[in-house]
């Protein structure tokens, strides 16, 4: 099968398109005929090993990286179950999390798939199960989003920000996004009830008050967030820093920490990790008409390398996708 390689850390120049033995599953595994896989930050985190300190942590290998195969988010369908898994089989469509989704086939765990809601393309399916899961835990089950509560989302032209407006305005919220001028209608369109362009405006300065502020940019220190947030709001940190950093984002968690030790609002780190619970949560919102996914390129597998380079970049409109089949 052909697979996209990463045998070392560095650029997305050192991927490379090879020829590999398709996996078998083992007990609990499936193996998913990949149809489109998606491209998010992490993978360019995976790849270079990025921030440093997350090597000898062990997120992300200590000398290379710790697959083989790079990607972890795909849809396809079903092409053989490891034993102990029911309620899949061949032929199923599937979305979720599927580690080294970057190839013909990849093995994914059976309890991170979900049926493929009816009306979105592959590439569609694809682009939903990291970024929408992570902005569905980071307003609904970190910051507690309640109807009728004012949410401003940071960066809310990303692959996360778009699944975010969309996920908080179907929360009941009044959601305010943070985008470039470019992104604006965008951005209105996805449901948010106010659009501030940080081109012209600094949100930080304009006296307006949030309960929740879920941070997807970096791009404003701690003191500033603060500033925006209500006495007992919640800042739901979720930028990952540029490539080449030390420590990264831990250092904006440490610092987080100490504010916490003193004072509110709540400032608090994104938990990493997705469910399946989340993955039905999110296609529930799909299927329901309130949430859908937003496209920004799409690459063919050969050149998944230039896709990371564009993500890399930091300002990729929606989801950046790759299709393999």
């Amino acid at each position: 099968m052909k697979a996209i390689v990463q045998e070392k850390f560095g650029s997305p120049d050192t991927l490379r398109l090879a020829d590999l033995d398709r996996p078998e599953p083992g007990p609990g595994e499936v193996l998913v005929q990949i149809q489109a896989a998606a491209l998010n930050p992490y993978d360019w985190h995976m790849l270079r090993g990025d921030p440093r300190i997350a090597r000898l942590m062990g997120a992300t290998g200590l000398t290379r990286p710790k697959s083989l195969v790079a990607g972890v988010d795909a849809a396809g369908r079903v092409a053989a179950v490891g034993a102990g898994v029911t309620g899949l089989a061949p032929g199923d469509e599937v979305l979720g999390e599927v580690r080294g989704a970057l190839a013909e086939f990849a093995l994914a765990r059976a309890d991170l798939l979900v049926p493929r809601p009816a009306g979105l393309t592959w590439a569609e399916a694809a682009a939903v199960p990291m970024a929408a899961a992570t902005a569905l835990r980071g307003l609904r089950d970190v910051a507690g989003v309640r109807p009728g509560q004012r949410v401003l989302v940071n960066g809310a032209s990303g692959g996360v920000g778009t699944f975010a407006v969309q996920i908080g305005a179907a929360l009941g919220a009044e959601v305010t996004g943070v985008c470039s001028t470019r992104n604006v209608e965008l951005v209105r369109s996805l449901g948010a009830a106010r659009v501030i362009d940080y081109m012209a405006e600094d949100f930080t300065e304009d006296g307006e008050r949030y309960d929740t502020v879920l941070d997807n940019a970096g791009s404003q220190g701690l003191s500033g967030l603060r500033r925006v947030l209500s006495p007992a709001g919640t800042l739901v940190l979720n930028a990952g820093g540029s490539p080449g950093r030390l420590i990264g984002p831990l250092g904006t968690i440490a610092r987080a920490a100490v504010v916490n030790g003193f004072a509110r609002p709540r400032l608090t780190m994104m938990p990493f990790g997705e469910s399946r619970a989340e993955l039905l949560a999110v296609t529930e919102l799909i299927e329901a008409g309130q949430v859908r996914p937003v496209l920004d390129r799409d690459y063919p597998l050969a050149a998944a390398a230039d896709g990371l380079r564009y993500v890399e970049r930091g300002h990729a409109r929606g989801k950046v996708t790759v299709t393999v089949a």
